[in-house]
This record gives structure tokens, sequence and C-alpha cells, in this order.
């Protein structure tokens, strides 16, 4: 296998995710954040390039507003932060979305994009699902992300269903899912995370539902 070019990408690691109803709970953030950190200092002891992105809704919105406090990073990551980091500001789930991010990776030679931050069920999905459409590897660590639970017209789904159902579908093709401690595994070894496939999944799926 070749070596993975990875860059780690921080998505949305903001104070607007540790209370009130956005506040993540599978994992919990007292689970994911330290996970983050211990992500961050991984790279930064291999050199990887990081990015640091935070979500906006404008400064007439009730939540990620520029000019509220819910919009800064948490300061586990803050305090983290240095010069060489590249900040991206976005306005849609995507980290590639109306950014300059894909042109940064273009220019530090990067392939491979680690997601970790929030949501699961958001900007994770979102980020793993158009880095296949950029020609770039995903990879997503399960235990420095998190999800919240949801319920609208069209159903409900409790935070642990959602983060391990969309860690099992990112698996079967958008990414390689992972925990921390494998992808710094995977970082000392100079080698890619493993990465499942739609047509193994399918049949390992097909075999468990028949014995459920």
């Amino acid at each position: 296998m070749s070596t993975a070019r990875r860059a780690l990408v921080l998505v949305d690691v903001q104070q607007q995710y540790f209370d009130g109803p956005l506040e993540i709970q599978y994992p919990s953030h007292d689970q994911s954040l330290p996970k983050i950190a211990a992500a961050i200092d991984a790279a930064v002891a291999a050199d990887i390039p990081v990015a640091v992105i935070q979500h906006t809704m404008g400064t007439d919105a009730p939540v990620f507003n520029p000019n509220e406090p819910g919009f800064a990073l948490h300061p586990e990551v803050e305090s983290r932060k240095a010069e060489s980091w590249k900040s991206v500001v976005k306005k849609y789930g995507s980290v590639y979305a109306d950014t300059d991010l894909e042109a940064w990776l273009r220019e530090k030679g990067v392939d491979t994009v680690t997601l970790v931050g929030y949501m699961t069920n958001n900007c994770i999905l979102a980020s793993a699902a158009e880095g296949e459409t950029l020609g770039l590897t995903s990879e997503v660590l399960s235990d420095a992300t998190g999800a919240i639970s949801i319920a609208n017209d069209a159903g409900f789904a409790d935070a642990k269903t959602i983060h391990t159902t969309i860690m099992a579908v990112l698996h079967s093709n958008w990414a390689s899912v992972a925990s921390t401690e494998a992808w710094t595994q995977s970082l000392t070894a100079q080698e890619p995370l493993p990465k499942g496939d739609l047509g193994s999944s399918a049949v390992t799926g097909a075999q468990k539902a028949g014995q459920s």
C-alpha cells in the first residue's frame, strides 16, 4: 500500500455543541473531546497539516452566530491552535462547499483527509460523502466524533443509533472508520487505514439479518 498523505480536519469543535439543544450526546463530548485533543497532538507530532473549521449561520442567527460565544472553538482546540493551521469558516454541511479547503489540501499534496468533530449526522457525513467526488480518501475517527438525537415528521432516532449506523454506512463506502488509537498507530506505521466496501458489507449484513 502507498503511504497516505494526510491532513487532520477539525470539524466544528465549537462551544455550540457543548450545551443546549445541540449538545453532543453520543459519544458524549466528555468522551469525544479528549479523543479530538489526542488526534491533534498525534497529528502535530507527525507533522501532519491541520485545518480547523467553524460553522456560521450569520449574525442574525440564534446559533452559530459569529458574534455569540457559541461560535468560538472549544478551549481544548483553541489552546492548541497554531499559525500553520488552515482556518476555514463554512456555511454548508460539507467542509468543502464554498470554501478554499480543497485548494489548500491540493497545495499540501494531501490525498487523505481525517475528519474529527461534530456532528456525525450532519457535517461529518456530508464532508466524507463529498470527499469521494473530489477524489480524496476520507477517514473518520468514530470516538472523536459525535451525534445528537433527532425527531421530525419523518421519524425519531436516538444519538447512539444515529452515530453507530452512520459509522457503518460510511465504512461501507465513503470512509475508513477507526478509533483514534488505531489511527495514531497507522500514523506511526505510515500506513493507510483499512476500508470496507459495499459488497462485503451487504453480504455480511444479509447474513446477520438472517441470524436475527
